[in-house]
């Protein structure tokens, strides 16, 4: 819901017609949390990977955490998120052609050097995982082999929530938002146990060897 709110972005601070502070968007829900966005209208080449680095080096001072957030694909986009970044989380969908995008990316941090980081598996649909239409997560984890930080399933607020402009985060009756404030904690270094998806008894006995005290 911050989009409405927008007049300057990252391109105007790397330009040098405003400054940081003026870019960056509070949100009224949540005081703490800033919001400054990618140009719209502007080619990726306009940022650099340096220029990243240099703006969340300026960012650390004030914030606990810093999320940039990854266009898809491996272009210049990619580049400019990976560049600044201690800790990368990877997000794919249950599917057959976005886990081999992911494998993908894996490959291209291990070439810089980054670690491979944590995987966040979005919209996975247990009755479709059931009949066989869907990767399951333990399909997906032993494809990639990454540690599982957060499972968020399919979830039909999420939407409402989007077109609405209020987080899903604060519906308390959606499963999507309890998964995303338990991948925050996570996080922040709490022990936070997977949500229960209703899967197989070995279920969890696969994913234990990439979660924690799951």
């Amino acid at each position: 819901g911050l989009e409405n709110r927008i007049v300057y972005d990252l391109v105007d601070v790397v330009e040098g017609r405003c400054r940081l502070r003026q870019a960056m968007i509070k949100h009224k829900q949540f005081p703490e949390l800033y919001l400054i966005p990618a140009a719209q209208t502007r080619d990726k080449t306009a940022v650099s990977p340096a220029d990243m680095i240099y703006i969340t080096d300026k960012l650390r001072n004030e914030f606990d955490l810093i999320v940039v957030d990854s266009p898809a694909g491996i272009e210049r986009g990619f580049r400019n998120a990976v560049a600044p970044a201690d800790q990368v989380l990877i997000v794919t969908n249950p599917e057959v052609s976005a886990v081999r995008d992911a494998d993908r990316i894996v490959g291209l941090l291990e070439a810089e050097r980054k670690d491979p980081g944590q995987l966040i598996i979005n919209r996975i649909n247990m009755e479709m995982v059931k009949r066989g239409e869907m990767l399951s997560a333990a399909e997906i984890t032993d494809i990639l082999a990454l540690k599982i930080i957060g499972i968020v399933p399919e979830d039909e607020h999420v939407i409402p929530a989007s077109n609405s402009g209020v987080p899903v985060t604060l519906n308390e009756n959606s499963r999507a938002g309890l998964a995303f404030r338990n991948i925050a904690r996570r996080l922040t270094g709490e022990e936070v146990p997977l949500m229960t998806l209703e899967q197989s008894p070995g279920f969890f006995q696969r994913l234990s060897r990439f979660f924690g005290g799951s």
